[in-house]
């Protein structure tokens, strides 16, 4: 744990030795999430480290400070307290808009290498700028099943959008559907709430335009959730001398669908 400047605990995993590699997880998980590609990473050499955030699976979950700006605060805490340097940052989903609001007010002093996964920059929600983003109504729909019943509406999340379950020839296993309703339900229900605006409605362009290192997207072509069009390809165009990646047929939660795929792929970028 470490114990941020509001007083919220935060938990992180540390794994390996090695050059740092630096976890930002998606909404309503945990770094539990990132399991395969530390497991993987940390044999290859690296030592991977990732924190829950606040809010989520084992750190604190207070009333106050779950947006964008105080995950970046809380992200920057942890670099700073373990002292890491040329690190690796990736972040899925969520964790990526986490990842590009911390360059965003802190730079890129102690990162060497970015990778967005699924990522929701620069904007998720439908705006008169943003005519490629999804209408507020989907985000409202998403607030509504986390008052109405939160368990079932993990569970329904899980067995169609995330992982692609609603594709005809799906073979997305009931482990992992259970496995994303146990890391959710870990998380607090005020906190998981706020994080849904945090995420949708942020707005990260001026933040990816600070982004002067390698970066590697990675996006799925069927994602439900994050939809590619107004996702990864446009980061690739805000951030300079980006590497997209584009998954055929892979949907939102590709860490654990094309867990190999994503490792092979984040090992070559970090290596090369």
């Amino acid at each position: 744990m470490i114990t941020t400047k509001d007083c919220t605990q935060i938990y992180y995993k540390d794994w390996g030795t090695g050059r740092p590699v630096v976890f930002s997880h998606g909404w309503p998980l945990n770094s539990d999430s990132w399991e395969a590609q530390m497991m993987f990473l940390a044999s290859k050499g690296y030592r991977c480290i990732a924190h829950d955030r606040r809010g989520h699976g084992r750190s604190s979950q207070p009333w106050d400070g779950n947006d964008m700006d105080t995950y970046a605060d809380d992200l920057s805490e942890l670099i700073e307290k373990l002292d890491l340097k040329n690190v690796v940052l990736v972040g899925f989903s969520a964790g990526g808009g986490e990842v590009a609001r911390y360059i965003g007010r802190y730079g890129t002093k102690r990162v060497a290498k970015v990778a967005l996964i699924s990522a929701v920059p620069p904007l998720m929600l439908k705006t008169t700028t943003n005519p490629g983003g999804l209408p507020i109504d989907v985000f409202n729909g998403i607030r509504d099943g986390s008052i109405a019943d939160r368990s079932q509406f993990y569970k329904e999340l899980a067995s169609g959008p995330f992982f692609g379950a609603n594709r005809p020839g799906s073979k997305v296993s009931q482990g992992f559907i259970d496995l994303f309703w146990l890391e959710g339900m870990q998380a607090g229900g005020k906190n998981t709430y706020d994080c849904i605006k945090a995420f949708s409605e942020t707005d990260f362009k001026e933040d990816l335009k600070k982004f002067d290192v390698p970066t590697l997207i990675i996006h799925g072509d069927d994602d439900q959730v994050v939809p590619i069009g107004a996702a990864a390809l446009q980061s690739s165009k805000i951030i300079k001398n980006s590497i997209l990646k584009v998954y055929k047929g892979a949907p939102h939660g590709l860490t654990f669908t094309h867990k190999d795929k994503v490792n092979t792929d984040l090992l070559a970028f970090i290596e090369n």
